[in-house]
């Protein structure tokens, strides 16, 4: 008998690509195109996201450099990534915009480590219930006649395990962003 953990399989895909995303917007001491992912520009009348009006580039490890593709929406991606208030230092030429990150507070490290504690366990959750949620779908169909108690104890076995893969996953994507904020 085989059991269908496909929707398990999704929660865990989304919680994990969730949990990549948040940490992608956490800034670090480094400079990372990504950090500017969720600013949008006023740009010939509609509202679009930054990485559609320009080129974003790495300068150096603390500082990013916005070349529009329009010369003339340099003002508009300035104003753009101030009112992000992102804490950053921004300076601009006819060319583009300079976004310089300032080095990180031993205490901003603090904060931000556990920020991102918090938002592996948000992931860790949503993995739970999950996992909850199918065990409950077990059960049931092993009280209506369906599988066998051993065929359910098999596949409760079988949960734990992604369960686990998912888990050790976040850990280590947890791991990698640790070390950026401490390095």
């Amino acid at each position: 008998m085989t059991y269908d953990f496909s929707n398990l399989e999704d929660t865990i895909k989304g919680a994990r690509e969730w949990l990549v995303s948040e940490y992608q917007g956490i800034r670090t001491g480094r400079a990372a195109p990504a950090l500017l992912d969720a600013i949008r520009v006023n740009a010939y009348g509609s509202v679009v996201s930054l990485k559609q009006t320009a080129n974003i580039a790495v300068e150096d490890a603390r500082t990013l450099r916005v070349l529009p593709w329009d010369t003339s929406l340099v003002k508009e991606v300035e104003k753009a990534i101030s009112s992000a208030d992102l804490g950053v230092g921004i300076s601009s030429d006819e060319q583009g915009v300079r976004v310089t990150f300032p080095e990180l507070t031993s205490d901003r490290r603090k904060e931000l480590l556990r920020l991102a504690k918090q938002k592996l366990e948000d992931a860790r959750k949503t993995t739970r219930a999950a996992r909850d949620e199918e065990w409950n779908k077990i059960q049931k169909r092993e009280r209506e006649g369906v599988m066998t108690e051993d065929d359910k104890f098999l596949f409760k076995d079988k949960l734990q395990e992604k369960v686990d893969e998912a888990n050790n996953a976040f850990d280590e994507i947890f791991t990698q962003k640790e070390r950026e904020i401490s390095a």
